[in-house]
């Protein structure tokens, strides 16, 4: 890391050593052969946040509005993974995902999200309840759809994987490098670290979780805050590892970004329960003993999270439930597995979603990126992004290209 400690040069310095940030760097690295890329990730190892802390499922892309950019590159980014961990041998399968309705609301729900599934170029199927009961003898729902395209893998090993690609073809990566400050330039960008300054012509922000801190470096605009969203969960004892054969999900609704609390195979074979959904008291707050007055301060003070609050009030007030009992988050599981029991609900680590709130108190659905004089802002990439990310790193990569001869 000494060269690091001086600084150093590149054409483009990328901040952010998440699955989103190291696939843009190996994307940049194909489409401008020759090009010097440096990557800058403030942990002692890449993949530390978002990326580390999620499920590992590679999702299929039904959820997400027809035509939005979350759409297509979920889709994409699906048969993208599953391809690029088979090349590299890296740990994926494709155990298929059933989302089960268990009164008739969710049933309505369901049928509706079976449409949108079709038009987003999936191929669901409907499965009643006794054929339900034969696939899944621990399930029980009214009726469910069965995505085969949905699996699971290990979303680590494709991020250091995808990082050694890229050493390969020009880019250094810095571990262990904080940004300080970033000051646009009329001839390039300097970003001020911990480990000293750095210089670039452009730069690509892949912050996460701290995509708005960036921004406000940059002067950019902010009519959004990144609002951070502990995702809690329990793991299943060994003895449970066969529990369920596909990936279960309840119907979500629509009118939330998150999916519920569902059951995950995960692809070292154990079986968790989660997520739910609370605010986070720290920008990586993954306990709630995890606290940052500043930062919550700073949330509190927001006026869309009060909108967001007042407009889901009910929803707010049934995930704090879920939060603080026990007892609460598993009758939401077993409505659609009875046979758990409290004992079941072993410790596990939680993960916190970076989630774009926009000041009307709406959440930005959709992956929003922004340009600022001499750098590309990736300023909300959520679920499902470590899924879609090989196509978003090519998406970004042409956006530079674009933004790069644009200012040249």
């Amino acid at each position: 890391m000494s060269d690091f400690a001086r600084g150093l040069d590149a054409d483009v310095i990328i901040v952010g050593g998440g699955i989103v940030g190291v696939s843009t760097a190996l994307s940049l690295s194909k489409a401008a052969p020759g090009i010097s890329i440096l990557l800058l990730e403030k942990e002692d190892a890449l993949a530390n946040h978002q990326t580390g802390h999620n499920s590992g499922v590679v999702h299929a892309g039904v959820y997400y509005a027809p035509g939005s950019l979350k759409a297509k590159f979920c889709r994409d980014g699906a048969r993208a993974i599953y391809d690029f961990a088979n090349r590299h041998e890296i740990a994926a399968e494709r155990c298929g995902k059933l989302v089960v309705a268990t009164n008739a609301l969710e049933v309505e729900r369901l049928n509706a999200l079976y449409t949108r599934a079709k038009k987003n170029g999936l191929e669901p199927q409907f499965i009643g309840k006794k054929k339900l009961a034969e696939i899944e003898p621990n399930v029980r729902g009214l009726k469910a759809m069965l995505v085969g395209e949905s699996g699971i893998t290990d979303y680590p090993a494709i991020t250091r994987k995808m990082a050694e690609l890229a050493g390969k073809s020009g880019t250094t990566v810095g571990l262990g490098v904080q940004v300080r400050a970033i000051e646009e330039q009329p001839n390039g960008v300097k970003i001020s670290t911990t480990r000293g300054d750095f210089r670039a012509g452009l730069a690509i922000l892949c912050g996460g979780l701290m995509a708005d801190k960036l921004g406000k470096m940059c002067k950019l605009d902010l009519d959004f805050r990144i609002v951070p969203f502990r995702g809690e969960y329990f793991k299943l004892p060994a003895s449970h590892n066969s529990i369920v054969n596909h990936l279960i999900y309840p119907v979500p609704d629509p009118a939330l970004p998150f999916l519920g609390v569902h059951l995950t195979r995960m692809i070292d074979g154990s079986v968790t329960i989660g997520p739910n959904a609370v605010l986070a008291l720290s920008r990586e707050g993954y306990r709630w003993r995890d606290i940052d007055v500043f930062e919550i301060s700073g949330t509190l003070s927001y006026p869309g999270l009060w909108k967001l609050i007042a407009a889901q009030f009910g929803a707010t007030m049934s995930e704090l439930r879920g939060s603080l009992s026990r007892s609460t988050f598993l009758e939401r599981c077993r409505r659609y597995c009875p046979s758990l029991t409290m004992e079941d609900l072993l410790p596990h680590p939680a993960g916190v979603r970076a989630q774009a709130l926009m000041r009307d108190g709406s959440f930005a659905h959709d992956f929003l990126i922004r340009k600022s004089t001499r750098c590309l802002h990736v300023c909300n990439a959520p679920s499902p992004a470590a899924t879609s990310a090989i196509p978003i790193g090519a998406y970004l990569a042409q956006e530079f290209i674009s933004f790069r001869d644009g200012i040249t």
